[in-house]
Formats: C-alpha cells, structure tokens, sequence
C-alpha cells in the first residue's frame, strides 16, 4: 500500500463527515496519474509553495510601503499567518488541513506590487477591470511554469476563488451555483483574522495609531494585544460553529459585530489615512507610467522582451501589460521605471 493511499484512509477514519477528503477530490482541469507519496491536496500545496509567485510575495506590499523596520509584514508573512490561522481552525474541526494549507498559500498570488493602491490602478486602467482574486486564479492556471499553470485540483482553485471579502460580509451563504467546502470558508475568516490584526500590529509599531486609540469596546472585548486578540476570534469561531446542527463555518453575532467594528476602524484610521498613503500615491504613479510606457509608447519592445509566457499572442496588449506589471515586486516596478522613463546622466571623460 503506498503512503498516499494509506493517508487516505486515515483521512476516512478522522475527519469530519463535513470535510473534504482528498480522495473525494473531483480532480484537476487535466487529469493526471496519482501519485504515491502525496495525495492531490498535498501535491497542490507544495506546487504553489515552490512556484515563482509565491517567492516573489516576499517583496510585495502588505500595508506599509518600504518600511524603515524589518518586522512590518510583507504579502508573504500575512500569507504565513493566514494559513496558520486556517490551519487551527481546521484541525479543531477535524477538517482537511491540507487543503486549507494549499488554499491559504494560494490566495494572494494575484496581488499587484504596492498592495491594494497597485490593484486600484489596475482596476481603473485594465478594459473589463482587474481583481487580485481572478488574477490569483489567472496565475495558478496559466501564468505559472512558463505558461504551463499549477493545473491545481478544484477544490483549491474554487478556494482562492471564493477567499476575498473587501468590505462585504465576512461569512455569507455561498452564492448561487458556487461550491464552497468548509476548508475554504475557514481560509476566507482566516484572511481577515490575520490581516485585522498584523495590520494593527504593524500601525501601532509604525506609530499611525497607539492602542489607546482603539474603541474600547473592541480592546476590553477582544484583548489588548495581538496574540489576545486572535484568540478571541478563533474560540468565536469554534465555538459558534456546530457542524453537526448546519454545515457551515460561523461567527458569533457578537463575534461577527467586533470583526466588523475593527475592520471599520483600521478602514478609517490607518488603510484610508493619507499619512500612510503619501508614497503609495507615488507609486500609483510608478504603475501609470509603467502602463502607458508598455501600452501606448512602445509596444513592439514590450511584446520582443516582456511578453507574459502563456499569454496568447493574440491576446489583447492591456491584458497581456496587466498581466506583467501584476507579477512584479515593489523593487521590480520601481527598478524597470528607473531604466524605462528616467533620464540617465550623460558619461563625462
């Protein structure tokens, strides 16, 4: 009996009967031969885990841009948290944790550089507009391997497709027609358990905000410091959450009423504040000329050097530009704008 058919089994014996076993996987977009160490779950983990786009989140912005510090959280770090956050909630639940590992590395590869304000200018100059979680499905099966994709089984594509929130309603019934396992709902309050308080985290190191200024409905309630604090969430959580009365990932009201609260005000005081944003905003400028330097200055150059690997050629050259600018890092954007549109200083013997 090889190792993966033996985790299967055990997987039967363990879970919950609301989880997603690997063997119940409905498969990949092209089939492949199983394998004997890994099972499905487990091979789509380790493929986003050691794909470029997961690496270059290192050197994409979370919040904060270039910080003068080393601990302010990157893309990569809140990826980390995220899934280590989901990784409890589904091991309590006696849910697949490979699977809600693979979703949770996988959720954010989509992002621009520069965070949400890279993803704002996207969004405004992309025909049809641009959002991080189709891009994240976009990377994973096309973008990826030189053109190749993941080729990700369905459960962990319909996971980062389904993880994203905004400003929306943090656990809302599944849209209709959209299938939605409960390994993927627990990445989706993952998400926001992590970011809520890293961003907290990194605003009172950066001096945006001190604890004091948080409501102090939210710091009696949910605690005063960052480790408290997500405790709270995640005992909410399992606590509200029956499996065996309704099949479905739940908050407390009051639970569900704080994590709204919170976002709220982290919204007003640090992601809409402009002290925070006055070097984003150069950086949307960075993107603005990136896009009309590729697009509209000199397309031929960028179809001969930076022409997305599996991208058709025909393919329309906005979607193609959109595709590039999203994979860069922050230093990648910043380094090409330099070499591309500033002038260099004239050799003097």
């Amino acid at each position: 009996m090889s190792y993966r058919t033996d985790h299967e089994r055990r997987e039967q014996a363990l879970l919950s009967p609301h989880a997603c076993p690997s063997s119940a996987s409905r498969g990949r977009p092209r089939a492949e031969p199983e394998e004997l160490l890994r099972t499905c779950f487990q091979r789509d983990r380790d493929r986003i885990l050691h794909c470029k786009s997961f690496r270059r989140l290192a050197h994409k912005t979370q919040v904060f841009l270039s910080p003068a510090g080393d601990h302010y959280r990157t893309r990569i770090t809140h990826t980390l948290e995220v899934a280590q956050v989901a990784r409890t909630v589904s091991r309590a639940l006696a849910l697949n944790e490979d699977l809600t590992e693979a979703i949770a590395l996988g959720h954010d590869l989509g992002h621009t550089p520069f965070g949400h304000s890279g993803e704002a200018v996207l969004n405004h100059l992309l025909p049809g507009g641009f959002h991080h979680v189709q891009q994240s499905l976009r990377v994973v099966d096309l973008l990826e391997k030189d053109g190749r994709g993941l080729n990700l089984s369905h459960e962990v594509r319909e996971g980062i497709q389904t993880h994203s929130k905004g400003k929306g309603t943090i656990l809302g019934a599944p849209a209709a027609g959209e299938r939605s396992t409960l390994e993927a709902q627990v990445v989706r309050v993952a998400d926001i358990i992590a970011y809520l308080n890293h961003d907290l985290d990194d605003a009172i190191r950066g001096q945006v905000l001190a604890i004091d200024d948080v409501p102090a409905q939210l710091r009696d309630s949910m605690g005063q410091t960052h480790s408290r604090r997500i405790a709270f969430m995640v005992n909410d959580l399992l606590t509200a959450t029956d499996l065996e009365q309704e099949p479905r990932i739940r908050l407390s009201s009051l639970g569900n009423d704080l994590l709204v609260q919170l976002r709220d005000f982290l919204y007003e005081r640090v992601y809409d504040n402009p002290s925070v944003h006055d070097d984003l905003h150069k950086a949307e400028r960075v993107l603005v000329g990136l896009w009309q330097h590729l697009v509209e200055e000199d397309p031929e150059a960028f179809r001969r050097e930076h022409w997305p690997a599996g991208v058709p050629q025909d393919e329309a050259i906005e979607r193609a530009v959109a595709d590039f600018i999203s994979m860069m890092t922050d230093r990648y954007a910043l380094r090409l704008y330099e070499d591309l549109l500033m002038p260099r200083r004239w050799p003097v013997f």
